[in-house]
């Protein structure tokens, strides 16, 4: 099928390869012209504006936005909205708020999938895992190209109405702030703690056959073989926060408690006040790199 790409950053190329690479075909735009000629030479189909992409898509047009959360994402279904019809189908494939995703949805001329996606630039060689909310037959329709961008049939799912995609997407964010968390915590015990352990050979091991075995622990085995025990010189700062801060909210106002979460929250916020040198904060900044190529903030 002919899927249109707007955004194409490190996310919004994955998309793009994984999708060619599959077999479909891809009209390619961006803001950035270099971004346009790499997707070109990768295989695609280049769009000088967003006018351009959508007369290539033709009559029934299927467009994946991968812009940052926010009023990037307004701007784009703007730019793309007089183009497009009931039989067309966008995806937002973003961190957007399930709030904005249920608006958006309801004042897209399009059918309009919110597009959870998990799994960072590590994504461009094993897919990224997709929680999809939006009209089912939508899903349906871009079921190929979800298989493609995704680990597989197995690695997407439609989660209900529109907003539920970027809703488990918002929760996944906040479980994963603890994890980070219970991680840095028990990393921090055995480096302060009555032992001078090498702590890439305790995750390496956790790794091969513990319980708490997973793929941050992996990461977690990175950091520590690339930047030594005592992690260098990696700064007590994490950065981001606006999805747990999402999840919190509504945990709030669900009535749900989630004091994990919210002290993993806590302790983010925390790291940019005066520095303590936390040890568990420090592993959380190196462990957003593992993951998603975010900066290390260093001291």
């Amino acid at each position: 099928m002919q899927l249109g790409v707007i955004g194409l950053g490190r996310m919004g190329r994955i998309v793009v390869d994984r999708t060619l690479a599959a077999g479909h075909d891809i009209v390619a735009y961006d803001v950035a012209e270099e971004a346009v000629e790499s997707a070109a030479e990768a295989g695609g189909q280049p769009a000088d504006s967003v006018a351009d992409l959508a007369e290539q898509l033709g009559e029934e047009k299927r467009i994946w936005l991968m812009v940052p959360a926010g009023e990037p994402v307004d701007a784009a279904l703007e730019d793309v909205e007089p183009y497009l019809d009931g039989d067309d189908v966008v995806v937002d494939g973003g961190n957007s708020y399930f709030e904005d995703s249920v608006r958006r949805a309801e004042t897209t001329s399009a059918a309009y999938l919110d597009c959870g996606t998990s799994g960072g630039p590590a994504g461009a060689e094993l897919g990224f895992s997709l929680m999809v909310g939006g009209p089912e037959w939508a899903y349906e329709e871009l079921t190929p190209v979800f298989d493609a961008v995704a680990t597989g049939p197995d690695g997407h799912d439609r989660m209900g109405e529109s907003g539920s995609g970027h809703y488990v997407k918002m929760v996944h964010n906040g479980v994963e702030y603890a994890l980070m968390q219970t991680y840095g915590e028990g990393f921090e015990l055995l480096h302060e703690g009555r032992y001078d352990l090498d702590l890439e050979a305790v995750a390496r091991t956790w790794n091969n056959g513990a319980v708490i075995r997973s793929w941050l622990l992996e990461l977690c085995e990175e950091a520590f073989r690339e930047e030594g025990t005592d992690l260098g010189d990696v700064a007590d700062h994490i950065a981001g926060g606006s999805t747990g801060t999402w999840t919190v909210q509504e945990a709030l106002e669900q009535e749900v408690p989630v004091p994990l979460i919210y002290e993993a929250l806590s302790e983010r916020f925390g790291s940019r006040s005066p520095a303590e040198g936390r040890f568990s904060r420090r592993l959380a900044n190196r462990l957003r790199y593992g993951f998603g190529r975010h900066e290390v903030k260093r001291d």
